[in-house]
Protein backbone atom coordinates (compact mmCIF):
# COMPACT_ATOMS: atom_id res chain seq x y z
CA UNK A 1 0.00 0.00 0.00
CA UNK A 2 2.88 2.28 0.66
CA UNK A 3 4.00 1.76 -2.60
CA UNK A 4 0.99 2.72 -4.17
CA UNK A 5 0.62 5.96 -1.78
CA UNK A 6 4.32 6.97 -3.19
CA UNK A 7 3.48 6.39 -7.01
CA UNK A 8 0.57 8.21 -6.65
CA UNK A 9 2.50 11.08 -4.81
CA UNK A 10 4.85 11.45 -7.47
CA UNK A 11 2.60 10.85 -10.14
CA UNK A 12 0.49 14.18 -8.72
CA UNK A 13 3.06 15.99 -8.71
CA UNK A 14 4.15 15.68 -12.73
CA UNK A 15 3.13 18.24 -15.10
CA UNK A 16 1.36 15.30 -17.54
CA UNK A 17 -1.00 15.29 -14.81
CA UNK A 18 -2.85 18.52 -15.71
CA UNK A 19 -2.33 17.27 -19.31
CA UNK A 20 -4.40 14.45 -18.59
CA UNK A 21 -7.31 16.27 -16.85
CA UNK A 22 -7.73 18.93 -19.09
CA UNK A 23 -7.99 15.50 -22.02
CA UNK A 24 -10.70 14.08 -19.51
CA UNK A 25 -12.72 17.01 -18.93
CA UNK A 26 -12.82 17.57 -23.01
CA UNK A 27 -13.46 14.61 -23.92
CA UNK A 28 -16.01 14.62 -21.49
CA UNK A 29 -17.81 17.18 -22.95
CA UNK A 30 -19.15 15.23 -25.71
CA UNK A 31 -19.11 11.63 -24.65
CA UNK A 32 -19.98 10.82 -21.37
CA UNK A 33 -18.13 7.62 -20.36
CA UNK A 34 -14.96 9.41 -19.44
CA UNK A 35 -14.70 9.58 -15.72
CA UNK A 36 -13.45 13.71 -15.60
CA UNK A 37 -15.58 14.11 -12.42
CA UNK A 38 -13.36 11.43 -10.86
CA UNK A 39 -9.80 12.37 -11.95
CA UNK A 40 -10.28 15.99 -10.74
CA UNK A 41 -11.79 15.10 -7.54
CA UNK A 42 -9.40 12.18 -6.88
CA UNK A 43 -6.38 14.67 -7.02
CA UNK A 44 -7.57 17.58 -5.48
CA UNK A 45 -7.48 15.22 -2.23
CA UNK A 46 -3.95 13.89 -2.73
CA UNK A 47 -4.06 18.11 -2.90
CA UNK A 48 -5.07 18.92 0.45
CA UNK A 49 -2.88 16.93 1.68
CA UNK A 50 0.34 16.40 -0.41
CA UNK A 51 -0.15 20.06 -1.85
CA UNK A 52 0.39 18.65 -5.81
CA UNK A 53 -1.16 19.40 -7.90
CA UNK A 54 -1.64 22.79 -7.21
CA UNK A 55 -5.58 23.05 -6.05
CA UNK A 56 -5.64 26.37 -8.01
CA UNK A 57 -4.15 24.78 -11.39
CA UNK A 58 -6.18 22.32 -10.96
CA UNK A 59 -9.51 24.05 -11.10
CA UNK A 60 -7.75 26.02 -13.74
CA UNK A 61 -7.41 23.42 -15.67
CA UNK A 62 -10.73 21.56 -15.09
CA UNK A 63 -12.47 24.84 -15.91
CA UNK A 64 -10.74 25.19 -19.38
CA UNK A 65 -11.02 21.50 -20.61
CA UNK A 66 -14.83 21.44 -19.33
CA UNK A 67 -15.14 24.77 -21.14
CA UNK A 68 -13.41 23.54 -24.57
CA UNK A 69 -15.56 20.27 -24.19
CA UNK A 70 -18.87 21.84 -23.67
CA UNK A 71 -18.40 24.13 -26.42
CA UNK A 72 -16.75 21.31 -28.76
CA UNK A 73 -20.23 19.23 -28.12
CA UNK A 74 -21.91 22.70 -29.33
CA UNK A 75 -20.44 22.55 -32.17
CA UNK A 76 -20.45 18.65 -33.12
CA UNK A 77 -24.53 18.98 -32.38
CA UNK A 78 -24.92 22.08 -34.52
CA UNK A 79 -22.47 20.44 -37.51
CA UNK A 80 -24.20 16.49 -37.44
CA UNK A 81 -27.26 16.86 -34.98
CA UNK A 82 -28.27 14.30 -32.18
CA UNK A 83 -28.75 11.09 -34.52
CA UNK A 84 -25.72 10.83 -36.56
CA UNK A 85 -24.01 8.28 -34.08
CA UNK A 86 -25.26 4.61 -32.91
CA UNK A 87 -24.33 6.10 -29.50
CA UNK A 88 -26.43 9.11 -29.71
CA UNK A 89 -29.78 6.71 -31.19
CA UNK A 90 -29.52 4.68 -27.61
CA UNK A 91 -32.98 4.85 -26.03
CA UNK A 92 -31.57 6.44 -22.80
CA UNK A 93 -29.49 9.27 -24.89
CA UNK A 94 -32.32 10.22 -27.31
CA UNK A 95 -34.61 10.56 -24.06
CA UNK A 96 -31.92 12.97 -22.81
CA UNK A 97 -32.05 15.05 -25.88
CA UNK A 98 -35.85 15.45 -25.78
CA UNK A 99 -35.74 16.29 -22.53
CA UNK A 100 -32.92 18.80 -23.29
CA UNK A 101 -34.95 20.35 -26.36
CA UNK A 102 -37.72 20.95 -23.69
CA UNK A 103 -36.07 22.42 -21.10
CA UNK A 104 -34.10 24.80 -23.51
CA UNK A 105 -37.49 25.94 -24.86
CA UNK A 106 -38.49 27.02 -21.44
CA UNK A 107 -35.16 28.35 -19.45
CA UNK A 108 -32.02 27.91 -21.62
CA UNK A 109 -29.54 30.09 -19.16
CA UNK A 110 -30.46 28.37 -15.88
CA UNK A 111 -30.00 24.69 -17.65
CA UNK A 112 -26.84 25.34 -19.27
CA UNK A 113 -25.42 26.20 -16.26
CA UNK A 114 -27.16 23.46 -14.13
CA UNK A 115 -26.43 20.83 -16.76
CA UNK A 116 -22.47 21.03 -16.20
CA UNK A 117 -22.96 19.17 -12.97
CA UNK A 118 -25.01 15.80 -14.61
CA UNK A 119 -23.03 13.75 -16.90
CA UNK A 120 -25.57 12.72 -19.34
CA UNK A 121 -27.59 15.76 -19.15
CA UNK A 122 -24.97 18.49 -20.42
CA UNK A 123 -23.73 16.45 -23.21
CA UNK A 124 -27.21 16.50 -23.76
CA UNK A 125 -28.01 19.99 -23.56
CA UNK A 126 -24.73 20.71 -25.14
CA UNK A 127 -25.63 18.80 -28.64
CA UNK A 128 -28.57 20.16 -28.12
CA UNK A 129 -28.22 23.49 -27.82
CA UNK A 130 -25.91 23.31 -30.91
CA UNK A 131 -28.73 21.25 -33.03
CA UNK A 132 -31.15 23.93 -32.34
CA UNK A 133 -28.79 26.94 -33.11
CA UNK A 134 -29.31 28.34 -29.19
CA UNK A 135 -27.13 31.61 -29.63
CA UNK A 136 -23.19 31.14 -29.79
CA UNK A 137 -21.93 33.95 -27.95
CA UNK A 138 -24.37 33.40 -25.01
CA UNK A 139 -23.98 29.57 -24.97
CA UNK A 140 -20.10 30.75 -24.77
CA UNK A 141 -20.82 33.27 -21.98
CA UNK A 142 -22.80 30.65 -19.89
CA UNK A 143 -20.35 27.87 -20.34
CA UNK A 144 -17.08 29.68 -18.75
CA UNK A 145 -19.28 30.36 -16.05
CA UNK A 146 -20.71 26.76 -15.39
CA UNK A 147 -17.67 25.30 -16.07
CA UNK A 148 -15.85 27.58 -13.31
CA UNK A 149 -18.78 26.98 -11.22
CA UNK A 150 -18.03 22.44 -11.21
CA UNK A 151 -14.63 22.97 -11.66
CA UNK A 152 -14.40 24.92 -8.03
CA UNK A 153 -17.05 22.40 -7.01
CA UNK A 154 -15.46 19.17 -8.02
CA UNK A 155 -11.89 20.33 -6.46
CA UNK A 156 -13.61 21.72 -3.12
CA UNK A 157 -14.81 18.21 -2.65
CA UNK A 158 -11.58 16.50 -2.96
CA UNK A 159 -10.03 19.28 -0.42
CA UNK A 160 -12.25 18.99 2.17
CA UNK A 161 -12.13 15.03 2.41
CA UNK A 162 -8.46 14.84 1.59
CA UNK A 163 -7.58 15.77 4.86
CA UNK A 164 -9.32 12.88 6.57
CA UNK A 165 -6.92 10.08 5.38
CA UNK A 166 -3.84 12.08 5.48
CA UNK A 167 -1.47 9.06 5.86
CA UNK A 168 -3.46 7.34 3.17
CA UNK A 169 -3.66 8.86 -0.99
CA UNK A 170 -5.41 5.64 -2.34
CA UNK A 171 -8.41 6.08 0.27
CA UNK A 172 -8.36 9.73 0.55
CA UNK A 173 -8.79 9.87 -3.30
CA UNK A 174 -11.87 6.88 -3.31
CA UNK A 175 -13.56 8.34 -0.56
CA UNK A 176 -13.59 12.00 -1.99
CA UNK A 177 -15.18 10.01 -5.45
CA UNK A 178 -17.66 8.34 -3.61
CA UNK A 179 -18.88 11.79 -2.23
CA UNK A 180 -18.62 13.26 -5.11
CA UNK A 181 -20.88 10.44 -7.14
CA UNK A 182 -23.24 10.65 -3.50
CA UNK A 183 -23.57 14.44 -3.99
CA UNK A 184 -24.32 14.52 -7.65
CA UNK A 185 -26.79 12.00 -7.40
CA UNK A 186 -28.53 14.33 -4.61
CA UNK A 187 -28.36 17.26 -6.82
CA UNK A 188 -29.70 15.60 -9.38
CA UNK A 189 -32.38 14.61 -7.79
CA UNK A 190 -32.82 18.30 -6.51
CA UNK A 191 -32.66 19.37 -10.25
CA UNK A 192 -35.38 16.78 -10.90
CA UNK A 193 -37.57 18.35 -8.17
CA UNK A 194 -37.38 21.64 -9.37
CA UNK A 195 -37.50 20.95 -13.41
CA UNK A 196 -39.51 17.72 -13.58
CA UNK A 197 -38.49 14.63 -15.42
CA UNK A 198 -34.81 14.04 -15.74
CA UNK A 199 -33.15 12.04 -18.71
CA UNK A 200 -32.69 9.02 -16.64
CA UNK A 201 -36.48 9.41 -15.86
CA UNK A 202 -37.55 10.30 -19.26
CA UNK A 203 -35.88 7.46 -20.46
CA UNK A 204 -37.38 4.92 -18.42
CA UNK A 205 -40.64 6.38 -20.02
CA UNK A 206 -39.86 5.86 -22.80
CA UNK A 207 -42.35 2.61 -23.90
CA UNK A 208 -40.29 -0.86 -24.91
CA UNK A 209 -39.75 -1.38 -28.94
CA UNK A 210 -42.14 -3.98 -31.06
CA UNK A 211 -40.68 -7.19 -31.15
Amino acid sequence: MQAINDFILAAAGQPWVLVLVFACCLIDGFFPPIPSESVVVGLAAVAATADVPNPALLIATAAAGAFIGDNVAYLIGRRVGTRRWAWQRGPRMQAAFRWAGRELRKRPASLILVARFVPIGRVAVNLTAGATHYPRPRFVSLTVLSALLWAGYSVGIGLFVGPWFQKNHVLAAAIAIICAVVLGIVLDRVISKVRGRTPEESTRSVPPAES
